[in-house]
């Protein structure tokens, strides 16, 4: 199936879980053809207008969080942010909670978490808010007036790819957590967002289950006990005619710091319960398949990462928290995992701890990268940032490229003397 064809089929699944649409989310679903899809703004808005989707159907904000429009006109506008922030991540937690039960309006869960989200996004912006105030007060949108009278020509209903973004049956393997199916916002329109991280755009993921926890000192131990090649060099024994070295990993596949806290093939006492460091993407890999899993790509790390809430800097907020991460003092520790809370879909140390290889770079053969990845030799992406220095980037956003063999990365666009320990966690296809 052409891209093309996934996104008609995409659009085909949205148009049977609601005939109308509103404004806001015409532009998700153009963005979403151009970043997810690759398709051009003039053809995706081509095949939009011949969809037959409806443009009208009005939704109070205010009634979908169950706010006062009266109450909230006498507030300043922290106490409105903290009030809309309150209501949308009560609701919302309980939506996922739900797991797949139907709701009363005849909404998914998942529909349901968009209205929400929609709801926030759209009050917590003070222009936004006065246009979406006038526009229940006037009623300016029409329901039912179809946008676009084409019909769009769609591939036949075998080639449709069939999601059920609600499901919570999947058998979760002990320690990882489950990621429903559905669009996220991926990226950051923030004053302060890099430019690489930039725009914020809507993407699809399909269910899959993460590891709570990145990838521990004693689990990579069970890993190279029965991996040896996988093992850290060893110093030949001088006192040996042979000089013969412990088999390992050749070169080629890490950076010369393999393993840099470890003494031989042992990890520092009492760190058994640390994140392992200083591992390159070829040794996160190889793990990784020994454990039946792989790497999260980037879209399926940041979703996790952000716990089912859009537009915030943070897995837990917008402000740094320093119960949720190191960030207030003793920075440049690794600190045991799970040390710190979770966020909304229980994953723990997603930032702040150790930086965390991602499977794919930008838009490739996930398929071939996973079968083939010893011969990989482009640059990797690391996401999760390290609270190396009080100035490191922690948040949501944030990511370094690096060569798949480095086990280190010297962040030197964010100015620190800090070498970034690199670690990883994996995930498990539902």
């Amino acid at each position: 199936m052409s891209k093309r064809e996934e996104y008609i089929a995409a659009i085909n699944i949205f148009k049977a879980a609601s005939a109308s649409i509103t404004e806001d989310q015409r532009i998700g679903l153009l963005q979403q053809a151009v970043h997810q899809y690759g398709l051009s703004f003039d053809e995706a808005d081509e095949i939009l207008k011949t969809s037959g989707l409806i443009v009208g159907q009005i939704i109070n904000y205010f009634q979908v969080l169950g706010l006062s429009l009266v109450e909230l006109q006498n507030q300043d506008e922290s106490t409105v942010a903290k009030s809309i922030e309150a209501a949308h991540k009560d609701l919302y937690g309980k939506s996922l909670q739900a797991g797949g039960l139907p709701r009363p309006d005849g909404r998914t869960q998942e529909q349901w978490r968009t209205v929400l989200n929609q709801a926030r996004d759209t009050l917590l912006n003070n222009h936004r808010r006065l246009e979406h105030i006038s526009t229940i007060q006037n009623g300016k949108w029409e329901t039912g007036t179809p946008i676009w009278e084409e019909v769009l020509s769609i591939p036949e209903q075998d080639d449709i790819p069939e999601h059920d973004p609600t499901a919570l049956s999947t058998s979760i393997p002990d320690n990882m957590v489950l990621i429903p199916a559905g669009e996220f916002q991926m990226g950051s329109n923030h004053v302060e967002a890099a430019e690489r991280e930039k725009p914020e755009h809507i993407v699809y993921v399909d269910a899959f289950c993460i590891d709570k926890y990145p990838v521990t000192n004693a689990q990579y131990m069970r890993f190279i006990e029965e991996n040896p090649q996988w093992r850290k060099p060893s110093i030949p024994d001088t006192n040996s005619r042979t000089k013969q070295r412990t088999p390992s990993i050749l070169n080629k596949y890490h950076g010369g710091n393999y393993l840099n806290d470890w003494v031989e093939n042992d990890f520092p006492t009492g760190k058994d319960n640390h994140p392992v460091t200083h591992v390159s993407w070829y040794a996160a890999m190889a793990y990784a398949e020994w454990v039946g899993k792989r790497l999260p790509t980037q879209a399926e790390w940041e979703k996790a990462a952000r716990g089912g809430v859009s537009a915030q800097r943070y897995p837990w907020g917008d402000v740094l928290d320093s119960t949720y991460a190191e960030c207030d003092k003793d920075v440049g520790q690794i600190y045991p995992v799970g040390k710190f809370l979770e966020n909304n879909y229980g994953l723990h140390d997603m930032v702040g701890n150790v930086w965390e290889w991602c499977l794919n770079l930008y838009d490739e053969d996930l398929d071939v990268l996973i079968s083939d990845y010893l011969n990989v030799t482009s640059d990797r992406i690391l996401r999760g940032g390290t609270q190396l220095i009080s100035s490191e980037p922690v948040h949501i956003d944030a990511y370094q490229v690096s060569n798949p063999k480095y086990t280190i990365v010297l962040p030197s666009s964010y100015h620190t003397k800090f070498i970034a320990n690199i670690g990883f966690r994996c995930i498990w296809e539902c």
